[in-house]
C-alpha cells in the first residue's frame, strides 16, 4: 500500500489479458440489479416456504447486516492490508484492494465485479448453511444488503461530500485512511468497530487538507 504518489488518472492494469482486465471493472447499479432480487426472494422463500415469522426473519436479516459491518472491518483491516514478502501474496493484495489506493478515482473498482462476486458469494453462503441450516435464507439476505451498502457508502466517500454533517467523521475517517495512515481507518459503512477497536483517527488532532481530499474524490 505504499505508493510514492496517488494518482489521479487512469486505472491499474491488473491482467494482460483484455477479456480478464474486463471482468475487474463494473458499475453499482450492475451488482445492485443483480443482488436485489436474491434477497427478496430468499427472505419470501423464508416467510412463506419454511414458515418462520415476519418477526424472526427480521431480527435475523438486520442481525446478518450488523455482522457484516464486523466482516467489513477485519477483512478491511486483516486480509485487505495483509504485508508479506511474498510476490505472489503481494500481487493478490494489489489486484484485491491495492490499485484501490493507487487508483482511488477509479470508479469501476469499487465493487467487486458481476463474475467473482457471484462466485464467492456462492461460496459464502454454502459456508453459512453448513452452520445455520434454513437460517441461511434470512442471514444471508442480510449479509448481502450490508455489502451492498458498503459498496454505495464507499462509492459516495469517494465521489461527493458527505450530505448530512454528522456523516462527515465517517467521510474524513475514510479519507484519512488514504493518504494519512494505512493503519487506521478501516470501516467504510461505519465506523463503530473503528472506535470499538481504537483505530479510529483522532479528527480534533487531524488538520484538514481540502486539497488531498479533493484527490480522492471523482
Amino acid at each position: 500500500m505504499k505508493f510514492e504518489k496517488i494518482k489521479n488518472k487512469g486505472q491499474a492494469r491488473l491482467f494482460e489479458s483484455q477479456y480478464l482486465e474486463m471482468l475487474t471493472k463494473t458499475h453499482p447499479l450492475v451488482i445492485w440489479g443483480m443482488y436485489l432480487p436474491i434477497i427478496g426472494y430468499m427472505l419470501y422463500y423464508s416467510h412463506d416456504t419454511l414458515g418462520f415469522k415476519v418477526g424472526t426473519v427480521a431480527l435475523i436479516f438486520f442481525g446478518a447486516m450488523l455482522f457484516w459491518s464486523f466482516f467489513e472491518y477485519i477483512m478491511h483491516r486483516f486480509m485487505f492490508h495483509f504485508a508479506s514478502d511474498s510476490p505472489r501474496v503481494q500481487r493478490f493484495i494489489y489486484v484485491m484492494h491495492g490499485n484501490h489506493h493507487e487508483y482511488p478515482r477509479d470508479k469501476q473498482r469499487l465493487f467487486m465485479p458481476p463474475v467473482p462476486s457471484l462466485i464467492l458469494a456462492s461460496a459464502i453462503f454454502g459456508s453459512q448453511y453448513i452452520f445455520l441450516r434454513q437460517y441461511t435464507f434470512m442471514f444471508f439476505p442480510g449479509f448481502l444488503l450490508g455489502y451492498l451498502i458498503y459498496g454505495s457508502m464507499h462509492y459516495a466517500i469517494h465521489a461527493w461530500n458527505p450530505p448530512f454533517r454528522f456523516m462527515k467523521p465517517l467521510w474524513r475517517n475514510h479519507h484519512l485512511h488514504h493518504y494519512k495512515s494505512e493503519e487506521k481507518g478501516f470501516g467504510v459503512s461505519s465506523a463503530f468497530w473503528d472506535r470499538v477497536f481504537g483505530t479510529f483517527f483522532d479528527l480534533e488532532k487531524e488538520k484538514e487538507d481540502k486539497e488531498k481530499v479533493k484527490e480522492l474524490m471523482f
